[in-house]
């Protein structure tokens, strides 16, 4: 079995814990966090972020720590010859992630990133659709991706740019951009508007922004907000002959609500669609973490290359998080 020690034991660090307990194929030998009252008893603990890595006996780390510890930590496992998981963001931007794939490449070691939404059923069922071309090209996406907080939020390391990177977009929107590039592909050109409207802190509340594929002409258009005041996740994928919609998402925090994917498969013919065309799936069990850290683990242990969440997914995702914020247009 695999050696495994995790860094950071928040609510991150739990959920990878019991995923790795239950998929039979690794071992928890250690554990760091700042905070040890959160470890337990019964858990070996690290004295240090240093000592967890250079544990002759850990062949493999998961970093689920804040994101401002991400790119170091990676990197020093990698280096340390350790297979590394490690929580979204992979990095603050492009060329921190550039930095990481060299180590990568260095080490020789297997690195995969917690893009944890391309492993819920329903987005694996909408992969499968567009690669099949059953329903022809994508022509253009509308992903919204919103939550609420409250004032505790200003305690938070979220609050504090040094320590985030950024705010909703790197937060929370990354997973939707990260779903834009896994379903749709890469993007040419960026138009963004990114704005402080409500918190007056040093980071992004408001993200609105449109993507082009310039080869396909493919269009993909994001908000991510903290000012919804109801937990919302939708993703809208229309193409030549249906769509697929998604609202709602699975989560331990049960807060968006009900997983709910539509699929308009016998459509009439265009412009006109019913209601009738529509077929409805619910998917009432949220198999996505374990999904992913089993395909991880699975990565490790046959030598197969990690090709769902793997670092070049990781440097396409910053470099067009870069843009975004860099072709900002809010004024105010």
């Amino acid at each position: 079995m695999l050696k495994v020690g995790i860094i950071g034991f928040g609510k991150m660090g739990k959920i990878r814990y019991d995923a790795i307990n239950a998929s039979g194929k690794a071992q928890v030998v250690s554990i760091y966090d700042t905070n040890i009252n959160m470890i337990g008893d019964n858990l070996r603990v690290s004295g240090s972020i240093d000592e967890l890595i250079n544990n002759d006996n850990i062949d493999t780390v998961f970093v689920c720590t804040p994101n401002f510890l991400n790119k170091d930590v990676t990197i020093k496992s990698l280096l340390r010859g350790k297979h590394v998981f490690c929580e979204k963001p992979p990095a603050f931007n492009y060329n921190e992630m550039c930095e990481i794939k060299e180590a990568e490449t260095k080490s020789g070691r297997k690195l995969m990133y917690g893009f944890n939404h391309r492993h819920h059923d329903s987005i694996k069922m909408i992969k499968e659709m567009i690669d099949s071309k059953t329903y022809g090209k994508v022509l253009w996406m509308r992903g919204r991706y919103g939550k609420s907080v409250d004032h505790n939020f200003y305690n938070t390391w979220r609050a504090d740019k040094k320590k985030a990177g950024g705010g909703i977009l790197i937060d929370q929107g990354i997973h939707m951009l990260d779903l834009f590039l896994y379903l749709g592909g890469t993007f040419d050109q960026v138009c963004s508007f990114v704005s402080k409207l409500y918190w007056s802190l040093d980071i992004e509340d408001n993200v609105f922004a449109i993507y082009k594929n310039n080869q396909t002409g493919l269009v993909a258009s994001l908000h991510s907000t903290m000012t919804q005041w109801r937990h919302l996740f939708s993703l809208e994928i229309f193409l030549e002959k249906g769509y697929f919609v998604l609202n709602g998402l699975k989560t331990p925090s049960g807060t968006y609500g009900e997983e709910k994917l539509t699929i308009a498969r016998n459509r009439s013919s265009a412009p006109a669609a019913d209601w009738k065309d529509e077929e409805h799936i619910t998917f009432d069990v949220d198999n996505s973490w374990q999904s992913e850290v089993n395909y991880f683990l699975n990565c490790i242990i046959e030598n197969n290359p990690v090709l769902i969440g793997n670092s070049t997914d990781a440097i396409e995702l910053m470099k067009t998080i870069d843009k975004t914020y860099e072709e900002n247009k809010y004024e105010g």
